[in-house]
């Protein structure tokens, strides 16, 4: 026979009062299944819960954690199933590409663990698209972090957590009291181990397609002892339920990242410089690009990888207006094909899902030809470029941004005959999008996902002699 406190832990206490509880024995073989499933983590997670084992964001937030559910809501984590582009990438790609290739068939349920939580453990798979508005769209809600109590194994990936929903919250602290809930202090929850195990991923290929957990770990920051919550849930003097006190160091949930505008422009450092400054036309001019990675923690970009792009382009601009592009210098490095946008196609592991044996793939980059573009290349097993993570079996190189980075460009222009005389401006741009644009077109990605953000900018100018 279960005690009152077996009964709290399984079915969720004073947050649950309002189900009533009826002890008889059919509830006794549930309860027996909900003991066994505490513990459960990754692929053995699925279907061992159930939706109504955990609250949702709104009774959390509409009379207690009213702030924090409000930074939440504007928040991607509240998005991570209903936005537009997750639910074209699984609905549109992942799903019937895994319907048709075994090799892939884990990802159906799996892209859930990340993106819905709540559907993965309660078995809701495939979930209903958000337009029916069923609790998938919770995405990575305020019970899916706060009743995980650790992870299983040596490395936090492929949503390795354990949850162990019920009346115990994990949070921050364990001082004060709270009318709908017991408060445990965590100590995983504040580590970057907690935030790895869906900021790292292995494909069913075994290959990491993210590891922005990994990435951190091996760079100067986690020497430091700064983590992800200090760039990504910053701390500051607030109430974190509306009947508590201020706290001097309260988490803000704005876990904003590469789709926050304001986080990605400045990130990098740019400068830009000519080797002369008095040239003839005819004459080469080498320009010299230093970009330094100073804000993020991890490589950049990170996370998705294989959607981003972020690329420098160089233009001149003579004394009469006329607009020279600047294609960089290659450097020579294995796989640097990859990192010069180039009028090639790719992608072409997208007709499966399509139903499309023959299909010759979209534009791989969309933008100016001769652009260094900063990137890891996901190739998918038939060796070619792929936008689909779980299709990943190798890579090629990778030359992102790593934390504190610099790297140098340069562009060499040999000034043309008809060149005006006076001075010529040369500016480097960096620039950020989310998803290539070409695949976004080809898929009708609302265009807000491949729009252009600007990471910075630098100018400088020669005197272009008579």
């Amino acid at each position: 026979m279960h005690s009152r406190q077996d009964a709290k832990r399984i079915y969720g206490g004073t947050a649950r009062t309002r189900r009533a509880l009826v002890w008889a024995a059919p509830m006794l073989v549930v309860a027996a299944a909900a003991l066994t499933a505490i513990g459960a983590a990754g692929d053995a997670a699925l279907g061992t819960r159930s939706y109504d084992d955990y609250d949702t964001p709104e009774y959390c937030g509409t009379s207690c954690h009213v702030d924090i559910y409000r930074q939440w809501r504007q928040s991607m984590m509240s998005e991570a199933f209903t936005h537009h582009w997750d639910e074209i990438e699984y609905f549109d790609l992942a799903v019937p590409h895994a319907e048709r290739d075994e090799n892939v068939a884990e990802v159906k349920a799996g892209c859930n663990g990340c993106h819905t939580p709540l559907a993965f453990l309660a078995g809701d798979v495939v979930p209903k698209r958000p337009s029916e508005n069923t609790r998938a769209n919770e995405s990575v809600s305020c019970e899916v972090c706060h009743t995980v109590v650790g992870f299983e194994g040596d490395t936090p990936f492929n949503f390795n957590w354990i949850s162990e929903p019920g009346d115990n919250k994990q949070g921050p602290r364990s001082t004060g009291e709270s009318p709908a809930h017991e408060m445990v202090k965590s100590e995983f929850l504040g580590t970057a181990e907690f935030c790895g195990t869906c900021h790292n991923e292995k494909s069913p290929y075994g290959a990491w397609v993210k590891s922005t957990h990994l990435e951190w770990k091996e760079g100067p920051y986690a020497a430091q002892g700064v983590i992800c919550h200090d760039c990504h849930m910053t701390y500051a003097p607030a109430q974190t339920a509306s009947m508590g006190p201020v706290h001097p160091d309260a988490r803000q949930h704005l876990f904003h990242g590469g789709h926050d505008k304001g986080k990605v422009r400045g990130t990098v450092e740019l400068r830009i410089h000519p080797d002369i400054i008095e040239a003839e036309p005819g004459e080469p001019v080498k320009f010299t690009c230093a970009l330094f990675n100073q804000k993020t923690g991890h490589n950049f970009p990170t996370g998705s990888v294989e959607d981003r792009l972020l690329w420098l382009h160089v233009e001149a601009v003579d004394a009469v207006g006329k607009v020279y592009h600047l294609p960089v210098d290659p450097k020579g490095f294995e796989g640097e094909e990859y990192t010069i946008a180039a009028n090639v196609l790719a992608y072409q592991d997208m007709g499966i899902a399509r139903d499309k044996p023959d299909f010759a793939g979209v534009q791989r980059d969309g933008i100016p030809v001769g652009d260094r573009i900063y990137r890891q290349a996901y190739l998918d097993p038939q060796g070619r470029m792929t936008i689909q993570q779980w299709n990943t079996k190798s890579f090629a190189v990778d030359y992102r941004l790593g934390p504190r980075e610099t790297k140098l460009e340069t562009f060499t222009f040999t000034l043309p005959d008809d060149v005006a005389p006076g001075e010529l401006t040369v500016t480097a741009t960096l620039n950020y999008q989310l998803l290539v644009k070409p695949v976004a077109d080809f898929l009708h990605v609302p265009e807000e996902e491949s729009a252009v953000t600007v990471v910075n900018t630098h100018a400088t100018s020669i005197t272009v002699l008579p």
